[in-house]
């Protein structure tokens, strides 16, 4: 396991250092001076050319390109051009509350999809089966965009139930924070909720048609022993790798969350960045989002790994 753990850390390298360089092409392919947006439509042209010298954008691309690269290496990533702060100072202050939503979401879709998914798999062919599993493939299908405008519409506008905007003061209450936490956590937790019941289902179907389930049962164990302690359990890795799937992907969901709900985490911090050109920020944003997708797929390997240890990821034998 150790070997493995190894040359997925050494497997990082070559991964970031890709993301690094497309995200650094691609920013430098925004239409528009960040200096021009910085300073605004009112700025001279001289002081724009002024800026653009201090940030360095006259240099060419590659000696950019390397300059950034040194910064990587020494932990720096950079200053945002409209912020006028560390890119990472900017990252850990939104970090927080993106991570309210993408784990509060994680945690329902769990509560929610797998206990459905077990149901559907026991209950296979009932109305609760077929309906669950309408339901979850309406919930994968539908776009996180068109779902947080519905949801705005729906409670928010015609209903009035629950605020659209902001992410609420604990000041106020706690019932302000929930309040506003409820349609963006709902918007987010729909796709992995309906994931979760789908994989669950599939997996389960597979685990209670085996032989050593119907042994259990016929030497008299009860039926909730036999499905709780003895099917979930080996019913458990592609859960757990969907797990982290979902988790990752909330990261992703939440710039089109944040944004409609006007949540100020980490998406609507790289929305902001790309419409003020800020190169800094967009690359300290994007690259922050790959390394974390990277360290939670190395999690679950390892989880995976240990709940299931006839797996080998090194490619010599195994499952």
């Amino acid at each position: 396991m150790l070997k493995t753990i190894l040359n997925r850390l050494l497997q990082i390298i070559p991964t970031i250092l890709v993301v690094v360089s497309i995200t650094f092409v691609i920013t430098r392919m925004i239409p528009g001076n960040p200096a021009a947006t910085v300073l605004g439509p009112q700025a001279s042209v001289e002081d724009v050319e002024k800026l653009t010298e201090e940030l360095g954008l006259n240099d060419s691309l590659w000696d950019q390109y390397i300059r950034y690269l040194g910064n990587l290496f020494k932990g720096d990533f950079g200053t945002s051009y409209s912020y006028n702060m560390p890119v990472m100072n900017l990252i850990f202050s939104r970090l927080p509350n993106t991570l309210i939503i993408a784990f509060t979401s994680i945690v329902l879709a769990v509560l929610i999809g797998i206990p459905i998914g077990i149901v559907s798999a026991v209950k296979q062919y009932t109305a609760f089966d077929y309906i669950s599993m309408v339901l979850a493939l309406i919930g994968v299908s539908m776009p996180i965009f068109w779902l947080g405008l519905m949801l705005v519409l729906l409670f928010s506008v015609n209903l009035g139930w629950l605020p659209s905007l902001g992410m609420g003061s604990i000041e106020i209450g706690l019932w302000d924070v929930i309040s506003h936490m409820v349609l963006p956590v709902g918007c987010l937790a729909t796709i992995p909720t309906a994931t979760f019941a789908r994989i669950t289902r599939s997996s389960m179907l597979e685990v209670i048609n085996a032989e050593y389930i119907k042994s259990l049962r016929a030497g008299g164990l009860k039926e909730r022993s036999v499905i709780y302690r003895h099917a979930l359990k080996n019913a458990l890795p592609p859960i757990v790798t969907v797990l982290g799937m979902q988790l990752a992907s909330s990261f992703t969901g939440a710039i089109l969350t944040e944004t409609i709900f006007s949540w100020p985490g980490m998406g609507t911090l790289i929305v902001g960045a790309i419409e003020n050109r800020d190169y800094m920020l967009i690359q300290g944003t994007v690259l922050f989002t790959a390394l974390a997708f990277v360290f939670i797929n190395l999690i679950v390997d390892i989880v995976y790994m240990m709940i299931n240890p006839k797996v080998n990821y090194s490619g010599k034998g195994g499952a």
